[in-house]
């Protein structure tokens, strides 16, 4: 292992910055206050921007770990030995650097700072992109030092310019000098160019190219952009948290400043040979024809559906771009989906068996294997009816840098995405395996855990191949589960037979939403979860009930409704629970029967042509009505509980309580009775219809007809309403009795009313 010169007082700090992170960390977890914790490791990610998440903590102490990696890395100074003759050039490369890795560091301090503070780092830009160019001479050739150096000062001046914008508050330049499509592309730019320069170049090692590359991948990555805009709360923002796992992993780009300057600051490194390139053997073609062929059949199956993709905008994967990282990143997934979707790993494979470099194989095989995970994380996460499907603007995002008409609904509004990518996957990974079996490195150079990943990867999306190809069962719809609406019958019954069993109990969780399971799961999924819920409602034991419910949010005690068709222990507690209901309703039933029965007959002084007294109290809802369709309009009048107007009268009654009906109809004007009740008021009403039912459209209650005989013209209406005591209760019960006979005249007249009614 190399020596540096400080390398014992940096391992000595870094190992004092770890403790302090690890200490924290455990004072976070124990107390729930990630305070400390985060202002060491991030500087400024409080609480109320991203409330305390246990593995949110464990994230940024891991993060925190990594930082300490890095400062020892920045702090152990160059390689021992005899310090290196430089060019001017290369001395003030190396002071820029570490001038860029100090202002780097001394923003980390978890101070506030002014926001022309950040102007000396920019400004330091510019001189770090000229002294590149000038170093990297005879590594690169012109144009490409050209394409760079031009690259450099331009994001170089973008820096300063949104520096100063932010600090002024002109976001509008910002935006419009650095759009957010852009990211980080023009830094990116220059770094490329610059770490090609430095793999050619023997003055930089190989781990410093590696941290470059590290750095350049999460540029790429990161949107670029210098402002955040969130919102505290009480759940956890993923892309908060996305951002505050890039903000850690900046430190690959002060490590890699740090170690560039390191690198120019040592002895030269004694030259050496190059090492003989590697091939691996050659084998018999219809053998490794095998290996090209089978990323082709899965995109030969989709482009013959018209679908050139591989995953489409659905999964994790797809998500994890399209929401959390940089346009340009998002623009290159979306170009490997397609190369993948029309077969192009095929041509990799090709160009690897023309070749057959041990390093070319590895890093063939290794595509494969990512590409081939990828597919299987995407099977695993897609919804059939995602979220993001039911809002246009969503659907417009994910689909936007596909090809026009790639991915619109069809007449049913669904999303067809073709081939199933485990389809893929299978088919990577089996070619992975294929190469793998026919150039792998012989057993003494083969390193064990690339066979082992390579071994594990396939074996798991070969595992799940079959669970994608298995037929998913019959799906009940909430509208399955409705009865069809009688226009939609033709005019034929629609009322189909009651569903028992395990069909009313699946219909049950589609109508009621009762579990959270989507719309599109199969109905043996919800069977087999609702037995497991009927054994656990079964054995009743509270703290398996209180487990299902703090990890599932299923509270089993409240489904008995749910289950009661396929769980014979729910069934008993509703039967018990309906025939205790219907005891209690029938007891309350035949109570006020007996109200009504115990109410004093009306004894008429003149005989009337009809009398009618209701054997079952009423209960009507909203009172009784008097109404003809015919009727015009005209001003009502109010007397007690009697309101009458053009072709209408109504009774108020109390929607709590029953009513005892009586009804009478004279040929002639009987005489006025007003002891027994608390209102007596008669009114007129035009009867154009030959038949008078009072009724209420909410109870459903409709009275006997009151017309004398089918006879329409005027009649007068007389309503006696009354209270009946009953057990020494506050109400009781009321009564009403309503006579009508022929007569003329709509005047409203109060034979008797109380002042204050109940």
């Amino acid at each position: 292992m190399r020596r540096h010169r400080f390398g014992t007082v940096a391992a000595l700090c870094a190992a004092s910055y770890v403790a302090a992170v690890i200490g924290s960390g455990a004072h976070a977890l124990a107390t729930g206050d990630p305070t400390l914790l985060r202002e060491i490791v991030t500087g400024w990610w409080d609480p109320n921007l991203m409330p305390y998440t246990w593995w949110v903590e464990l994230l940024m102490v891991a993060g925190g770990v990594l930082q300490g990696w890095a400062y020892w890395q920045v702090l152990r100074g160059r390689p021992a030995g005899t310090a290196a003759v430089n060019d001017r050039p290369v001395r003030l490369l190396r002071a820029a650097l570490y001038l860029s890795v100090a202002c780097t560091l001394l923003y980390r301090l978890p101070i506030s700072y002014p926001w022309w503070s950040d102007l000396p780092a920019d400004l330091l830009d510019f001189a770090v992109v000229g002294l590149f160019f000038v170093v990297l001479a005879g590594a690169l050739p012109r144009w490409l030092r050209l394409l760079g150096g031009v690259a450099g000062l331009a994001s170089a001046v973008m820096g300063v310019t949104s520096t100063v914008a932010y600090g002024l508050d002109q976001h509008s330049v910002v935006q419009a000098i650095s759009p957010y499509r852009l990211g980080n592309t023009v830094h990116l730019l220059w770094l490329v160019p610059v770490l090609v320069g430095q793999a050619r170049d023997a003055r930089w090692g190989r781990g410093t190219v590696r941290m470059g590359g590290a750095a350049a991948a999460l540029s790429l990555l990161s949107s670029g952009g210098h402002s955040i805009v969130a919102f505290g709360g009480s759940d956890v923002n993923y892309r908060l948290v996305m951002l505050m796992v890039l903000s850690v992993l900046g430190v690959f780009g002060m490590v890699w400043q740090a170690r560039s300057a390191h690198d120019l600051g040592g002895p030269a490194p004694a030259p050496s040979p190059a090492a003989p390139v590697r091939r691996a053997p050659a084998r018999a073609w219809p053998l490794a024809a095998l290996a090209v062929v089978i990323p082709l059949i899965p995109a030969a199956v989709n482009l013959a559906d018209g679908m050139p993709v591989w995953t489409g905008p659905r999964g994790a994967v797809d998500e994890f771009f399209h929401g959390y990282v940089s346009y340009p990143a998002t623009v290159l997934w979306v170009a490997v989906d397609m190369l993948i979707g029309v077969g192009t790993p095929a041509v990799l494979v090709l160009i690897a068996i023309v070749r057959r470099t041990r390093r070319l194989l590895r890093v063939t095989m290794l595509i494969l294997t990512l590409a081939a995970a990828a597919g299987v994380v995407t099977s695993l996460t897609t919804k059939p009816e995602a979220d993001w499907q039911l809002i246009p603007e969503v659907v417009d995002q994910r689909v936007a840098l596909y090809p026009d008409g790639l991915f619109d609904p069809n007449e049913k509004g669904e999303i067809l995405f073709g081939l199933s990518p485990l389809w893929y996957s299978a088919a990577l990974a089996a070619s992975a395996l294929v190469l793998l079996a026919l150039y792998g490195a012989p057993p003494a150079a083969r390193l064990r855990h690339h066979v082992l990943v390579t071994a594990l990867a396939t074996s798991v999306a070969m595992c799940f191949l079959p669970a994608a190809d298995q037929s998913r069962g019959p799906v009940t719809t909430a509208e399955d589960c409705s009865p069809p609406e009688p226009w939609e019958m033709d005019g034929r019954p629609a009322k189909p037979p009651p569903r028992t069993g395990s069909q009313a109990f699946i219909c049950a969780v589609r109508r009621q939403n009762a579990l959270t399971f989507d719309a599109t799961t199969p109905d043996q999924v919800l069977l087999a979860y609702g037995r497991r819920l009927c054994a656990v409602y079964t054995r009743n034991d509270p703290r398996e009930l209180a487990r299902l419910r703090e990890v599932e949010g299923v509270d089993v005690g409240n489904l008995s409704g749910v289950l009661a068709e396929i769980c014979p222990a729910a069934k008993a507690e509703v039967t018990a629970k309906a025939a205790a209901e219907n005891r209690e309703y029938e007891e309350f039933a035949a109570e006020e029967q007996r109200k009504c029965d115990a109410t004093p007959r009306h004894r008429p002084l003149i005989k009337p042509a009809k009398a009618i007294r209701l054997k079952e109290p009423e209960w009507p809802e909203a009172g009784l009505e008097l109404y003809d369709e015919s009727a015009g309009e005209g001003r009502s009048t109010s007397a007690g509980p009697v309101t009458a107007g053009p072709g209408r009268v109504t009774v108020g009654t109390h929607s709590d309580f029953h009513v005892c009906v009586a009804l009478e109809t004279y040929p002639r004007r009987p005489p006025v009775e007003t002891k027994g009740w608390d209102d007596v008021v008669e009114v007129g009403y035009a009867n154009q219809s030959g038949e008078m039912s009072f009724m209420d459209g909410l109870s459903g209650t409709e009275l006997p007809d009151l017309a004398l005989n089918g006879r329409k013209g005027h009649y007068r209406i007389r309503v006696h309403f009354a209270w009946f005591p009953w057990k020494g209760e506050e109400y009781g019960t009321q009564r009403l009795l309503i006579m009508a006979y022929p007569g003329a005249g709509d005047k409203v007249v109060t034979y008797r009313g109380l002042l204050k009614r109940r």
